[in-house]
């Protein structure tokens, strides 16, 4: 046993020697992992502890759970994870259900010129900053007369005062979601769309299959283990209130954060007020583990119907 995996080793450092620059190009993924999402571990200590600069992480005084307290007693608690949960979801489903279809129709595009040109405009979104698509949104919706109610009226419907109607900006912001990110993620499902063989369409057509029968029965089944898999990396994150889009389109507006308000942008105001730092890390801490839980229940659920589709 012992002989078979110093063989294995030694078989592995021969791979690493005679293929160094193959290697080296992992290097710079592995350092921002190492640096940004290993190394900052050792800070999960704050969420227990009183924190204070002078003393630093090790010396602050221990706490225990007594940073949790604020923010799961709060009176907000309940409505600011109700909103994080169902913005998370529609931002999934829809995003993920535009990006799908859209790859449906740019693997039925034969014009090469064409297909370029269009993916570049759709993909552009992905790049522009939330400040900017904020400054876009106020425009529309916000001010005395919002762009949106001129084009109202001229279609003959009633104004609306946006900036007032909380349960209008769920919808609203989930399809700023899918004009920003649908773009994006289409490029991973057209990649997989071309992985798909060709020999398999072709027998399609020799039976008579339509365009419609074969995306249905061909291209959407093959489809659904990379679905799966950007979906439960999403999921993943469901805990995790997108802040720089919900502030930088929301902001301070209080009237809006019935159905707005996240936990990052909670967070984010609390901090402000006290300065304590503990609270904030105890949040995140928060968000991290329940993320891994549903990410460890969403695989588990499919990996029940399709083994293929799961992570691990």
């Amino acid at each position: 046993m012992q002989y078979q995996l110093n063989a294995r080793r030694g078989s592995k450092l021969k791979h690493i020697i005679r293929n160094p620059f193959l290697y080296a190009m992992a290097v710079p993924g592995l350092l921002f992992f190492l640096v940004f999402s290993y190394f900052p571990i050792y800070g999960i200590m704050i969420a227990f502890k009183d924190y204070n600069y002078a003393k630093g992480i090790t010396g602050s005084d221990w706490v225990g759970f007594r940073n949790f307290n604020y923010f799961f007693t709060s009176d907000d608690f309940w409505v600011i994870l109700r909103n994080t949960l169902t913005l998370n979801v529609l931002f999934i489903v829809f995003t993920t259900a535009a990006a799908v279809l859209i790859a449906l129709m740019f693997n039925e595009i034969r014009n090469v010129y064409f297909k370029r040109i269009s993916q570049s405009f759709i993909f552009l979104p992905y790049f522009m900053s939330w400040i900017v698509v904020g400054m876009i949104v106020q425009s529309l919706f916000g001010g005395e007369e919002p762009m949106i109610n001129a084009w109202l009226q001229n279609v003959g419907l009633e104004p609306v005062n946006w900036m007032f109607e909380s349960k209008l900006w769920p919808y609203i912001l989930t399809v700023i979601r899918v004009w920003q990110g649908a773009g994006y993620l289409s490029i991973i499902f057209l990649a997989a769309i071309t992985g798909i063989t060709e020999d398999l369409y072709e027998a399609a057509r020799i039976d008579g299959a339509s365009k419609l029968q074969i995306v249905l029965r061909i291209t959407l089944p093959l489809l659904v283990p990379t679905i799966m898999i950007m979906t439960l990396l999403a999921v993943g994150k469901i805990f995790n209130g997108d802040f720089a889009m919900i502030y930088a389109i929301i902001g301070d507006n209080s009237l809006l954060y019935p159905t707005t308000d996240v936990i990052d942008t909670f967070v984010f105001r609390s901090m402000r007020q006290l300065h304590d730092f503990g609270m904030s890390s105890a949040v995140g801490l928060f968000q991290s583990v329940m993320g891994l839980v549903f990410v460890i229940a969403a695989n588990w659920v499919t990996r029940r119907v399709s083994k293929e589709s799961a992570l691990f």
